[in-house]
């Protein structure tokens, strides 16, 4: 990849919290049930809800690219990187905002700061820590980025 942009970084966060979401959930070992599976007549379903459809199983190329994303949240300080999952998670900014107790322009404003941190990480571009939000965004390019 030649240079990664905020852009391409929330892509990346967003396929991951998907990833996360399709894996199988993890059962216990030693427990199993000695009992046949029911098989049901049509004159059963008759009347009953429709099972809701399940997404395939992630693919080992997303695994692996989703475990390559996950380190990059701890780069970030715990707002922004919990703003960020949430909103990758596919949460609404009003829910954002209530959890992390922030108006919408400084949770936006903490969302976007963290994808251009990412993002300049990832390009190897140094920067002051002690640079303004602003300055940050500007430095990474993210002042075109907007929200869904």
């Amino acid at each position: 990849m030649a240079e990664w942009t905020p852009l391409l970084v929330e892509e990346r966060i967003v396929e991951a919290a998907d990833v996360l979401r399709r894996l199988p959930e993890e059962k216990v070992r030693g427990y199993f049930g000695v009992w046949p599976e029911i098989v049901h007549d049509f004159a059963d379903k008759v009347g009953q809800e429709p099972q809701p459809m399940r997404r395939p199983p992630p693919s080992s190329a997303s695994i692996s690219r989703m475990d390559e994303t996950l380190p990059w949240m701890s780069w970030l300080e715990p707002p922004a990187a919990k703003i960020i999952w949430l909103r990758a998670s596919g949460k609404p900014w009003k829910s954002i905002c209530w959890t992390v107790g922030l108006q919408r322009s400084a949770a936006h404003q903490h969302w976007l700061y963290g994808l251009c941190v990412i993002s300049l990480k990832l390009n190897r571009r140094r920067f002051n820590s002690n640079l303004s939000k602003r300055r940050v965004i500007e430095l990474a390019g993210g002042a075109g980025l907007r929200e869904a």
